[in-house]
């Protein structure tokens, strides 16, 4: 975690990211001598890669897959707010660090270290940062999301360079939308034994002449029951991390 933080505040320091020349201690600073203009363009930059971080990392990370798949569980079991939301969103996030600590490591030792040491300029440890992210999506999302906007990105006359290094302006919305798909492949496998399990339910309380009785508070516990018993939670979770490449 604490390798991530730094590795995380190395990636906003670089130019490319922060459109800056200095480190964030300098672009705070109003310059005495230079233009003031170029400060608060700087200042602007900063903050405002500071505010999108979080949603670029959850863009080209495995987290949009574990929540959904969460969220779809709990609607299934027709639990409306147990476990809550900061509980799945947790799970989720931490569930992403598992996947993506080889691609946090690669990252780091190819372009954060060397940075750090000197060894490389701020131009080129983005670009070493980048690789491993590029590398990951490219092995997770489909060749058909990917030649859709490939071809879109033709249509509108814009020149996309392809095969191993592909654009991240064609690469990163492709992974997004193959990531939504299979979280909700998998959301149709969990939510069918429980769909399967309220139709029983209804059937029963049907035939037996209780109208007026909601068979999903009859299935519920039923639903949980068989969750628990077939360690939902361990097949889930363990389902999800093999599903990445």
């Amino acid at each position: 975690m604490i390798r991530f933080i730094v590795f995380f505040a190395a990636m906003m320091a670089a130019p490319e990211l922060a459109v800056a020349q200095q480190l964030p201690t300098d672009l705070l600073n109003i310059p005495v001598d230079g233009s003031v203009a170029a400060w608060i363009i700087r200042t602007f930059g900063l903050l405002t890669v500071l505010s999108v971080a979080p949603g670029i990392l959850i863009m080209v990370t495995s987290f949009p897959r574990f929540v959904i798949a969460f969220s779809i569980l709990r609607t299934g079991m027709g639990l409306s707010s147990t476990p809550s939301n900061m509980i799945l969103l947790s799970l989720a996030l931490f569930m992403t660090f598992y996947v993506m600590s080889p691609t946090f490591d690669q990252a780091w030792q190819s372009g954060v270290q060397p940075l750090l040491s000197n060894q490389i300029n701020e131009q080129e440890a983005v670009q070493r940062i980048a690789e491993p992210f590029r590398t990951f999506m490219a092995a997770n999302t489909r060749d058909k999301d990917l030649a859709l906007f490939v071809d879109l990105a033709r249509e509108r006359g814009q020149t996309v360079q392809t095969g191993a290094q592909i654009d991240y302006r064609v690469l990163i919305p492709a992974f997004m939308i193959s990531e939504i798909r299979r979280g909700f492949e998998i959301g149709f496998l969990i939510v069918l034994p429980f769909l399967v399990i309220d139709l029983i339910v209804a059937t029963i309380t049907m035939a037996m002449g209780m109208m007026m009785l909601p068979p999903t508070s009859i299935s519920l516990p039923f639903k949980i029951l068989f969750f628990v018993l077939i360690d939902g939670w361990n097949l889930l979770v363990g389902s999800l991390v093999r599903s990445f490449s």
